[in-house]
């Protein structure tokens, strides 16, 4: 069974490791790095197929399959020198942080594959992009949900840029709370309303034979109020300012500092 390491113990490593692990009969041996020492220690005393490594080169040298996971800022402290083997498949989660500038911090001829894993990963229902398509490192993800491989650098950064929605939606959704309080439904009372709108929301997503689009049209009738909150302020210039937050994050990571 292949090694997994994770360098950076933070909620996407926590998450990948819960759901390689979490109710399966022969999860794969597991090491952590020190980094996030607290998660590390606490998802090793919770799996014992999991091992908190002395360092990141302990980790990298019991594994096959290399997560980095370490923030964008923290990347040259945390993996400047590291020695990783040719046959070792790299998964790369570090954000902005494209193949070519990795590789000459690693000075590694092992493959590199960047992936977009969610929190979700750890129910094993996200879908994760990566690119390049890869054996290895997709069939890892298909064990947290599924692999969406992508053909080119721009994709990936398409669908990087869409998973950098998820806080504002979950900002919308406090805000509707906030406001039905402020109008005298009970904060309590409002929270759970508007989560229990959602989740049918997403009971209604796991149907793919709908486009996007129909649905929202199966939720609204002509003249109702469905239409009349997304027509004012789902509106023309409200559209385009998304647009135009999705472009400028998209050139940041087309073209990164």
């Amino acid at each position: 069974m292949e090694r997994i390491g994770f360098i950076g113990v933070g909620e996407i490593s926590a998450a990948m490791v819960e759901g390689l692990c979490e109710g399966i009969d022969a999860p794969p041996p597991i090491s952590l790095s020190p980094r996030g020492a607290a998660t590390a220690a606490a998802l090793a005393a919770r799996y014992p197929n999991v091992e908190v490594r002395a360092s990141n080169q302990e980790v990298a040298d019991h594994a096959d399959v290399l997560v980095l996971a370490v923030r964008r800022a923290d990347r040259h402290d945390a993996l400047a020198g590291l020695r990783i083997g040719a046959a070792t498949t790299v998964v790369n989660v570090i954000p902005g942080v494209p193949e070519k500038e990795l590789r000459e911090l690693l000075h590694t001829e092992a493959d590199i594959v960047a992936a977009i894993p969610l929190p979700t990963v750890r129910e094993r229902r996200s879908v994760t992009v990566t690119y390049p398509a890869h054996p290895v490192a997709d069939a890892l993800f298909e064990r947290l949900g599924g692999a969406q491989p992508v053909a080119d650098p721009t994709a990936y950064n398409v669908c990087s840029s869409l998973s950098s929605t998820l806080s504002t939606h979950y900002a919308y959704l406090a805000a509707l709370t906030e406001w039905a309080a402020r109008h005298g439904v009970p904060a309590e009372a409002a929270d759970r309303y508007v989560r229990s709108l959602f989740q049918g929301v997403g009971r209604s997503l796991a149907d793919e034979s709908r486009p996007l689009g129909r649905l929202a049209a199966e939720h609204e009738t002509p003249g109702g109020s469905n239409e009349r909150i997304r027509t004012t302020w789902f509106d023309t210039a409200n559209a385009a300012a998304l647009q135009a937050a999705l472009n400028g994050l998209l050139a940041d990571l087309e073209q990164p500092q």
